[in-house]
């Protein structure tokens, strides 16, 4: 039925190419577009969140993983080992540590390291596993083991001095 209006109306109007659209076929493309747009935000979702995670292993596990440990963005623990930091220009290789495993790492990141990556800290290593063997890391994160541990037993701790203690002039400036 649709054809014998197209053909009615070119012969009527011989100029007329084409027949202006219906409202259901207004409808098929928008409803054609609205997929196409909500298919690629879908794309991009997937693939974000497929390139941001990061899965945490020990190096033990590290180093009895598949190939596919080489194409997996990894995050890794241990201790720095004393003596092992090497710095050059903007390269920091360094080994860590973890239940007499141990792994040497290469840090290129674009940020310095931060303070607390000493010798013996906790650090964190996030990157990839080369097949060379070393952990390429592109963030690393540590923190002093002694800084954040609980006071000892043993040693007492200077007892707070209340309001009536405290030198009242202090706050002020004030001397008597």
């Amino acid at each position: 039925m649709y054809r014998k209006r197209v053909e009615f109306l070119q012969g009527v109007f011989p100029s007329m190419s084409t027949v202006p659209m219906s409202h259901s076929s207004k409808y098929v493309k928008f409803g054609i577009a609205t997929t196409i747009i909500v298919v690629a935000l879908g794309y991009l979702a997937y693939t974000g969140v497929q390139q941001s995670k990061s899965y945490y292993v020990t190096i033990k596990e590290l180093h009895g993983m598949d190939n596919s440990v080489y194409t997996k963005r990894l995050r890794v623990a241990g201790n720095v080992e004393p003596g092992s930091i090497r710095r050059t220009g903007l390269r920091l290789e360094f080994t860590l540590v973890e239940q007499g495993n141990k792994l040497p790492v290469v840090y290129t990141g674009t940020e310095a390291p931060p303070d607390t990556f000493k010798d013996n800290a906790q650090a964190l290593a996030a990157g990839s596993f080369g097949r060379d063997g070393v952990f390429h890391a592109s963030e690393i994160q540590a923190k002093c083991a002694s800084k954040y541990a609980p006071q000892q037993q043993n040693a007492p701790a200077a007892p707070a001095k209340t309001m009536s203690q405290a030198d009242p002039g202090a706050a002020t400036g004030l001397n008597k």
